[in-house]
């Protein structure tokens, strides 16, 4: 336990220390990142940039396009077989309908639905997350709600925590910005916080989703090896790196904001080598890339959920993006929703780590019942 709060430590102290100590070497105004809530805009964004955009455009391509290829072929080229499948349960459909119930609500402007107008997020996402846990038992059998009801419980208060770091980093580049309402600090806490809780189970509940599928299941499974020497002298340089840049995010904005998705990853699996824990690279190696493929592609389902339902939302999010602000997705610059990527895989490692801890703590506690 006390071996986990120190790690804990180091890497909190790393993915927020490090972007105000950027700012404080440059000198800037440490009070404008800390207004709460966020309202000043002081980060002033990089037009678009052609040049840019195309670099972007097609770095995305030559990293995501033959993946995705692979795994077209590779499962049309399974062989079909009989898959047992379990009944759409009742509390699936009741998803479906509360859903479709708070997504009208939410794009739509009712009179004597004024005073809940703002809060049509949680609700609609919680429908979201029902069906796909419905999904999944449909599928196999089984899903978090019902047979890890403690993880899945566990994943509402560490999703909150775990955006509001998102959050915090978004303070140094702007990125993103809410508009639609005015809360106190003390509401905005409060509603945030039950909004941001549910990004996790969402996320982790698509990812169980898509890695039943046969697009993961045979082009993913065996796949390409990636095998390194020596693990952590290169985690060392890479944890030495991403911190680097985590830490000029605030100083150069328009240059390294996609580090704000990137940095926190590399860190956190750099530690992780560093410490001789399972990661979520470990696989690669031995040619299995399903724990990152579907990890991925899960935030990224997700995020077109977010982004369509954040569009006609009355508090929602609009973006302000250097270099690339133009072809809007909804709210969304196209090429944005590369982000999602490797946030997906972030959401694998934090739910991976919450996983450990309470087989940790179940351990111990069977452990303490037997020798009392």
């Amino acid at each position: 336990m006390k071996s986990l709060l120190a790690k804990f430590c180091v890497l909190a102290g790393m993915l927020l220390g490090l972007p105000f100590l950027g700012i404080v070497l440059k000198g800037l105004p440490l009070r404008q990142y800390l207004e709460f809530p966020p309202q000043t805009r002081y980060v002033i964004h990089a037009p678009f940039s052609w040049p840019v955009f195309m670099g972007y455009l097609l770095l995305i391509l030559v990293a995501v396009v033959p993946l995705f290829i692979r795994g077209i072929k590779r499962s049309g080229r399974a062989k079909a077989r009989e898959v047992r499948t379990y009944p759409f349960p009742w509390w699936g459909w009741l998803g479906i309908v509360t859903g479709l119930i708070c997504w009208i609500f939410a794009w739509t402007r009712f009179p004597w639905f004024k005073i809940f107008q703002p809060h049509t997020f949680t609700p609609l996402w919680l429908s979201y997350i029902i069906v796909i846990n419905a999904m999944n038992y449909r599928r196999r059998g089984r899903c978090m709600i019902l047979d890890r009801t403690g993880f899945f419980l566990a994943l509402f208060p560490l999703s909150a925590l775990f955006w509001w770091f998102f959050e915090c980093l978004n303070r140094f580049v702007q990125n993103w910005y809410y508009t639609g309402v005015n809360f106190s600090p003390w509401e905005y806490f409060c509603y945030a916080t039950l909004s941001f809780s549910t990004v996790l189970p969402a996320v982790l509940g698509t990812r169980e989703w898509i890695a039943g599928s046969s697009w993961v299941e045979q082009g993913f499974k065996d796949f390409l090896p990636i095998r390194l020497t020596c693990p952590r002298l290169f985690a060392s340089a890479l944890l030495l790196i991403s911190g680097a840049g985590l830490a000029g995010i605030g100083m150069w904005p328009d240059l390294l904001f996609p580090l704000l998705w990137i940095s926190p990853l590399l860190i956190i699996v750099s530690l992780q080598i560093i410490w001789r824990e399972q990661n979520i690279l470990d696989g690669i190696a031995k040619g299995d890339w399903r724990p990152f493929i579907s990890s991925a592609s899960a935030a990224l389902i997700c995020g077109w959920f977010w982004e369509m339902w954040n569009y006609y939302s009355l508090a929602k999010w609009e973006y302000g993006v250097p270099f690339v602000q133009k072809y809007l997705v909804f709210e969304m610059p196209i090429l944005g929703f590369a982000g999602y990527l490797p946030f997906g895989l972030e959401c694998a490692v934090i739910g991976a780590a919450m996983a450990q801890f309470l087989n940790q703590q179940s351990s111990i506690i069977n452990q303490q019942s037997r020798t009392g």
